[in-house]
């Protein structure tokens, strides 16, 4: 919801032709909020598939600590999310300018109405190093996790298959409806998320890029949260 606030309000409020709407601080809060809110929800929609996993694993396994801690750990490790993403998230803040009208030494490419200034190659480089890694652990460790869940459901739905065929009225076994939804889920996850990512990195090259490019780059990285 955080994600799309966020960014929706101040970009539905630009199309309608409103400028100059959000001074320096605001453009700051609003970039700074929508990114902390966007690292959020990929980190705890990847430690909800985490702990998904760890709860479906047989309790004879080697998890079966995780299993019994888990769920203290939650609110731990989401607090941990969010102290994260408010640390990585402050160069952003810093970023940010509010609109101008000059040009030659400001580029309003991040949102139409607030701007940024060039910056460094090195100073780039690096942040985009950083944020690439970090959206690829997450992309990478869902996949994972969701994998697991898909192959424990599988063996399990093998196991109790005889149970399914001399049921009287056979119906789709919960076990494939949880496959189909978890990788729904996962397709959806990895398919927005690179797709954004990309986009992301095509705008912040282009020194100006289109309307239509920074429209087509919102709804992809929406597409997720919404």
């Amino acid at each position: 919801s955080l994600v799309l606030l966020s960014k929706g309000v101040p970009q539905i409020m630009a199309a309608f032709g409103l400028k100059s709407f959000l001074d320096e601080a605001g453009c700051k809060l609003v970039y700074y909020l929508h990114r902390v809110a966007r690292g959020v929800s990929l980190s705890t929609t990847c430690l909800l598939s985490g702990f998904q996993a760890i709860k479906l694993c047989p309790s004879n396994s080697r998890w079966l600590d995780l299993q019994i801690r888990s769920p203290r750990c939650i609110v731990f490790w989401c607090f941990l999310c969010w102290i994260l993403q408010l640390v990585v998230n402050i160069y952003i803040a810093m970023y940010i300018t509010g609109p101008t009208n000059n040009k030659n030494l400001s580029m309003e490419k991040l949102y139409r109405y607030c701007s940024s200034p060039y910056p460094g190659r090195l100073v780039f480089s690096v942040m985009a190093v950083v944020y690439t890694f970090m959206d690829g652990v997450y992309v990478v460790l869902m996949a994972w996790t969701s994998g697991s869940m898909v192959l424990v459901l599988h063996r399990h739905k093998q196991r109790v298959q005889h149970i399914h065929s001399s049921s009287p009225s056979p119906r789709t076994a919960h076990e494939t409806r949880a496959t189909y939804t978890i990788l729904i889920l996962v397709s959806m996850f990895v398919s927005f998320h690179a797709l954004a990512g990309i986009l992301s990195y095509r705008v912040t090259q282009l020194q100006s890029p289109g309307h239509g490019l920074r429209g087509i780059s919102f709804l992809v990285s929406s597409g997720f949260p919404t």
